[in-house]
């Protein structure tokens, strides 16, 4: 049986008015599985990793919706704390990861996708570029555990939202994770239609 932890992620962040506030991560969040924690590595991605990463989104998304290995580069050269990999422990390889750009933008664009110059490392918002999972690691838990713990660390960063795109199949799965609908998105990367997503760490 899988042991769950019950605790509540908090981080402290100043005020307008100068004080200090708080944001706690509602209870969703808790980690839901210790056993992919005994599995994997949840780690900020090293620059050497940048090729190996590369690869794996050739192998998840379709030519048209895959970032290029040179824009890989340069994600993994401009904001490395803003990517989180899944390592496995037993071979030593990457199982998948997370990656965005910080920004004070909040609405998302196909831009996002292709400069990585729109990074702002004192942005308050994130624009998820991509959630990344090998077939084989597929349907174990694993790209949630890796939202959930993507979303941890940016409420400790001290972000304020997470925005991302996806296609109409995925829009249940990303609610369940916590992310609001809203709507179809001015995206259309890849020639294609998406929903944007948002959520909202300071509530």
């Amino acid at each position: 049986m899988t042991e769950k932890i019950s605790f509540m992620e908090r981080s402290e962040y100043m005020t307008e008015e100068g004080g200090r506030g708080e944001r706690v991560l509602p209870e969703r969040y808790r980690i839901p599985n210790q056993e992919l924690r005994q599995r994997f590595e949840f780690r900020e991605i090293r620059r050497e990793e940048a090729e190996e990463a590369a690869d794996i989104e050739q192998i998840c998304f379709p030519p048209h919706e895959a970032c290029s290995r040179s824009m890989m580069h340069q994600r993994v050269e401009t904001a490395p704390e803003l990517f989180l990999v899944a390592q496995d422990r037993q071979t030593g390889r990457l199982a998948g990861f997370l990656n965005g750009l910080s920004t004070d933008e909040c609405v998302f664009r196909d831009e996002f996708f292709t400069d990585a110059k729109l990074y702002d490392p004192r942005g308050k918002n994130v624009m998820l570029l991509g959630l990344d999972v090998l077939p084989p690691y597929r349907r174990q838990g694993l790209a949630r555990e890796l939202m959930y713990e993507y979303l941890r660390r940016q409420l400790r960063r001290g972000s304020e939202r997470i925005l991302l795109t996806c296609s109409d199949e995925k829009v249940e799965m990303y609610q369940k994770f916590g992310f609001e609908d809203l709507g179809i998105a001015n995206s259309t990367w890849g020639n294609e239609q998406w929903h944007e997503m948002s959520c909202l760490l300071n509530r």
